[in-house]
This record gives C-alpha cells, sequence and structure tokens, in this order.
C-alpha cells in the first residue's frame, strides 16, 4: 500500500504547464523578438507584482471576472476577526472577501493602469510601456485555454494622436515579419460601428449586426439578413444595412462607401476619418503585410472607443493573433479621469503554435551548446579546460563532459542534445597541441590548434 503510494507520480494544476528547454528557447526567441520591436519604437518595460490588492481586481472584469480572480488567504491567523455566524453561513464569497486581500493579477491591463495612477508624478507623457508577464484566470481549462498563461502588451497613454495607432501597426508588421508569418492585420473603429447603429436606430444590437455580418462569407447574404431579423432588428433597419453588409474592394473604396452610408452620423463620419488617416499613413509608409478595413471586427466592444485591430495569420487555422485598440479612460477606475490610450498585446501561446506548425525558428534559436568536450580522464581534461575556457570567451557556448563515461555514453548525449560539434581529446592530439573537431552533421573531422578552432565553429 505504502509503496505504490510512494510511486505515485507528482502532477501539477489543471490549465499550467512546464515548459521544457527547448519549449523554453522557443518561447524566449518570440519575446526577444517582441522586446527588440518594442525598445525600437521607444516604449519602456515595466513589471507588476504577480499579486495585487483585491480591491485594485474587484470590480474591473465584470462580474464574471470577478469569479474569475485566484485569490489569496492572508497569511497567519485568517480566521481572526469572523464570527461563527460568518463561518457557518458557508457563504464562499462572503468569507474569502473576509480573509483574503489579495489575488492574482488577472490581467495586465489593470496593473498598468494602477501603475499609472500610482506613479502620474514622475511619469512623463505620453508614457509607452511595455509588460510581458504572466496572468491567471480561474476559468475551466480547454485546449489553448490555460490558468496560467503570459500576455505580451504594449500601450501608450496620454496622448491622442492617431500617429500612435500607425506605429503600432508598424511593430505588428515588423514583428510578424521577423518571424517570417504572413499575416492580414484587420482595422475597425468603434466610432463607426457607433454610427452604424444610430443610423439604424438600433443601438443596442450592434453587437448582434457584427457577429451577423461576420458570417456573410460562411451563410450568405439571404441567412444573414434572416439572423438579423431573428434579432430583432426592423426591416427597413436590415434594408439600410445592405452597403455595409455586402461592403468590399480596396479600403479606400470601403471608405467611401461608408462615408456615404454615414453622412448623417457624426460620430460614424468621425471613425471614417480617423481610419482613413491611419490607412493613408500607413500606405505611405508601405507595410510588408497587408492591411485591410474590416467591419465585423467588434473586439470587447464596451471596452474600446476607437480603432481596434486584429491579427489574422494567413497559413495556418488559428483565432487572431493579436489584438488592440483605442480606450478612453484607463485610469477612470482609479478615480483619475481622461486618460486616454491605445494598446497591442501578441497572443505568445498562439504565436508559439503557428511558429511550430510552419517550422519557422531559426537554428540558433533553439541549439544551445554548440560544442562539447569529450572526457577520456584528469590529463586530456587539463589539456581541454583551458581550451574550453578560450571557445566560451569567444561567445561560443560550449561544454565538457564531466565523468570520463565510455565515448558511446558521450556520444549520446551529445546527439541527445543535438550539439553539432565534438571536440576529441586524446595523447596525440596532446602531443601536437591541438584538437580533433568533429562535425556531427556531416561526420567529418578536423585537427585543429585552439584558434582554429574557434574559426571553424564561427
Amino acid at each position: 500500500e505504502i509503496q505504490n503510494h510512494m510511486a505515485q507520480k507528482p502532477s501539477i494544476p489543471k490549465g499550467t504547464r512546464d515548459f521544457s528547454p527547448v519549449e523554453m528557447a522557443k518561447r524566449n526567441y518570440i519575446f526577444d523578438t517582441i522586446r527588440e520591436v518594442y525598445a525600437l519604437y521607444g516604449f519602456q518595460q515595466i513589471e507588476t507584482p504577480a499579486m495585487e490588492n483585491l480591491s485594485t481586481l474587484m470590480g474591473k472584469y465584470g462580474e464574471e471576472g470577478d469569479k474569475l480572480l485566484f485569490k489569496i488567504q492572508n497569511s497567519g491567523d485568517y480566521f481572526r476577526g469572523i464570527t461563527d455566524e460568518e463561518l457557518l453561513s458557508r457563504n464562499a464569497a462572503k468569507l474569502a472577501s473576509k480573509f483574503c486581500e489579495k489575488g492574482l493579477r488577472y490581467d495586465l491591463t489593470v496593473p498598468f493602469a494602477r501603475y499609472v495612477v500610482m506613479h502620474r508624478e514622475e511619469l512623463a507623457l505620453p508614457f509607452k510601456r511595455y509588460q510581458i508577464q504572466p496572468v491567471w484566470r480561474a476559468d475551466r481549462p480547454q485546449k489553448g485555454r490555460y490558468r496560467e498563461f503570459y500576455q505580451c502588451d504594449a500601450d501608450v497613454v496620454g496622448s491622442e494622436s492617431l500617429l500612435n495607432e500607425v506605429e503600432l501597426m508598424q511593430i505588428v508588421d515588423t514583428v510578424f515579419s521577423r518571424f517570417g508569418i504572413r499575416v492580414c492585420i484587420k482595422i475597425n473603429n468603434r466610432k463607426i460601428l457607433t454610427g452604424i447603429a444610430e443610423m439604424i436606430g438600433q443601438a443596442d444590437k450592434i453587437v448582434d449586426i457584427t457577429v451577423a455580418i461576420d458570417k456573410l462569407d460562411k451563410i450568405g447574404l439571404e441567412n444573414v439578413n434572416k439572423e438579423l431579423i431573428d434579432n430583432g432588428i426592423p426591416a427597413d433597419a436590415v434594408e439600410k444595412l445592405q452597403p455595409i453588409i455586402n461592403l468590399s474592394g480596396t479600403n479606400k473604396e470601403k471608405l467611401a462607401t461608408m462615408r456615404e452610408v454615414l453622412k448623417d452620423s457624426e460620430i460614424g463620419l468621425k471613425g471614417v476619418e480617423e481610419s482613413e488617416f491611419i490607412l493613408d499613413k500607413l500606405e505611405v509608409l508601405g507595410l510588408k503585410n497587408e492591411i485591410e478595413l474590416d467591419l465585423t471586427l467588434a473586439r470587447g466592444l464596451n471596452y474600446y472607443t476607437g480603432a481596434i485591430f486584429e491579427v489574422k495569420a494567413l497559413d495556418v487555422q488559428i483565432g487572431s493573433i493579436t489584438g488592440g485598440g483605442r480606450y478612453d479612460n484607463l485610469t477612470g477606475i482609479f478615480g483619475m479621469p481622461g486618460l486616454s490610450g491605445v494598446g497591442i498585446s501578441f497572443g505568445a501561446d498562439r504565436i508559439f503554435d503557428v511558429l511550430n506548425q510552419l517550422d519557422l525558428y531559426p537554428k540558433e534559436a533553439v541549439n544551445a551548446t554548440q560544442l562539447l568536450f569529450v572526457n577520456f580522464g584528469q590529463a586530456e581534461t587539463d589539456f581541454c579546460l583551458p581550451i574550453l575556457a578560450k571557445v566560451r570567451a569567444a561567445g561560443i557556448s560550449a561544454e565538457i563532459y564531466p565523468d570520463s563515461a565510455k565515448m558511446k555514453k558521450q556520444m549520446s548525449y551529445a546527439n541527445a542534445k543535438q550539439i553539432p560539434f565534438v571536440a576529441i581529446v586524446g595523447e596525440s592530439e596532446m602531443a601536437e597541441g591541438k584538437v580533433n573537431l568533429k562535425n556531427m552533421t556531416t561526420g567529418e573531422q578536423s585537427m585543429l590548434s585552439p584558434d582554429e578552432l574557434v574559426e571553424a565553429i564561427r
């Protein structure tokens, strides 16, 4: 019985993952690339604690979000100050509020807002920050949905200029060009959507409208119209929506159509104007990936107030791999109103899957050790160690097998770690002051001096 119990393997919580060395190398390649591009555009990195006060987190994500917060019980005697009556009530939410003061962050946006409000004295606005950290959600784990996952966000707050939007689209374009992933960048504007709803007198139905229009290529025009009417949108309103549902052509043509359709909506025209500014500037700058005005794009609508973006991979079936938009009141939740911002978030997990499916990782990003010295014993090791130091000083990652084990065992270690070069040093090599370098891919061997060895691997 006890024996069996011991043999049970340990496990990790549902919805969490371990990352192997190979996976970590790939993830670091993703984060490093994004980091480099953010820095290229003058964004600065911040980090915030994994845990925030619950008062910071509660009520910021709607009722559903509150349920999905991981709460941390107070340390020490957390029943102190709780009456027997309260304990026996078994009211989980109420009790949690008594003995949990902290929780794990749910996203990076609320901690960022908290950061801006706390540090506003020392921040130079506009503030361009990026943040790459894990977040936690007490959600039901599913394929591709985790309870712990990374977000990599960049935001500009304290500037209303649309140049920020333009720049974020350049960042997205640059990042995916560096990855070698072909994408379509989709752009829309919350004000256009508001204008459409206003124009047909159905302000509360805008989500239904975009969801239905989005199905055009799947179910066809008649079914889209039927769905709109089933959703309680009057026939005359559906009639007015036809030019929008059938919208096609270049971005310029789409904008011209929308300007006509929305001519009586001030807010709608403002959205058209903003989209035009962004698209015009990007056309002059010349992106490597296509950018497309897409009116079916509706991202978390209650949140965004201006431009909204989403990025789709072209060569892989997968959901959006980056998204974002303009919001008006980031810090209002903490009593500091009127700070406008615009941000994007790269979906690192999905990008990981895309790069895997398309096999786009550069070899040097994934393979760690480049050179292994075989260990034949004490004298040989003494000869190899200074050369090993020299190789590492030249920036080549190298190691020596720690034990003088059988040659076969050492070679299989090199193969398991996919080490491309092995240095073999026996008595004859030592006599010549040279190293026998074996290329593990081709099987070729060559006798080299320490300096030649460095050159050969470089």
